[in-house]
């Protein structure tokens, strides 16, 4: 399963149904779970630990040092989760010592061709990273968000549930959950209604976000008697709720 060509490490951990292409290097204090495959030209450097049944296509540099001039050789780590798809020329970075430590990837998420996700950012689960997405240092990103093609993140940024991004969207501040944000800089056009649907759900739910987004954005209203509308309506629905506590801990601001 392991090409002659890769050259791994003798501190490297890989399980036995691991497959590895040919000229792939492993390097010190990787760990790779079973039923893994990682294509041929893709380097990983440690400390990172990839889970289980995850795909790595050529030319992908896994778990190399931060973008941080302040970086200073310190152990910091990559982890992935499970059933990852990670695409051509991606790079994911190890995290750094201003944060906990650790850049952490969820399971089931896609990384398509040339995203970067920067040191100490933390991925969700069933999130889609499209082609050329750059995440910049300690951004997180919810289960289930989009990011469209060329969308960027300002660092410390937050991205929500269910949140979707245009293409080439520039965001530099929080997007709330079920939000839709479109340009340069990102505003908000509405909710990601079609995913909403797709996830299956409720009509009534969806009604809810939507009022709530009306409130929050469309409305005149300043910004305390919009969430004191919120709130009532956070009572009867979760999601409602989840949207105002993503605001209420915002430190960047969000985006309106």
């Amino acid at each position: 399963m392991i090409h002659p060509t890769a050259i791994i490490d003798d501190t490297a951990t890989i399980a036995d149904s691991v497959s590895i292409g040919a000229y792939s290097v492993i390097g010190a204090n990787v760990e790779i779970g079973e039923g893994s495959v990682l294509g041929p030209h893709v380097v990983v450097n440690g400390p990172t630990k990839i889970g289980k049944y995850n795909r790595i296509f050529q030319f992908a540099s896994i778990g190399d040092v931060p973008q941080d001039l302040k970086y200073d050789n310190e152990p910091t780590r990559l982890e992935i989760g499970d059933r990852n798809t990670i695409r051509e020329y991606v790079t994911l970075n190890r995290g750094t010592v201003d944060d906990e430590g650790v850049t952490r990837i969820g399971n089931d998420n896609l990384f398509m061709i040339s995203c970067h996700v920067a040191h100490d950012c933390r991925i969700g689960n069933n999130v889609i990273v499209a082609n050329a997405v750059a995440l910049a240092g300690h951004v997180h990103v919810d289960d289930y968000a989009i990011l469209g093609g060329y969308t960027t993140v300002h660092q410390f940024t937050r991205i929500g549930a269910h949140c979707f991004t245009g293409f080439a969207t520039a965001i530099d501040r929080d997007v709330p959950p079920f939000f839709t944000v479109v340009g340069n800089r990102a505003r908000a056009v509405g909710i990601n209604k079609e995913g909403l649907k797709r996830r299956q759900f409720s009509e009534a739910s969806i009604r809810a976000i939507q009022q709530a987004f009306k409130i929050l954005v469309k409305s005149d209203c300043s910004h305390k008697i919009a969430m004191e509308r919120i709130e009532q309506l956070a009572g009867e629905h979760p999601e409602v709720a989840q949207i105002r506590d993503f605001i209420e801990s915002s430190k960047r601001g969000w985006t309106r």
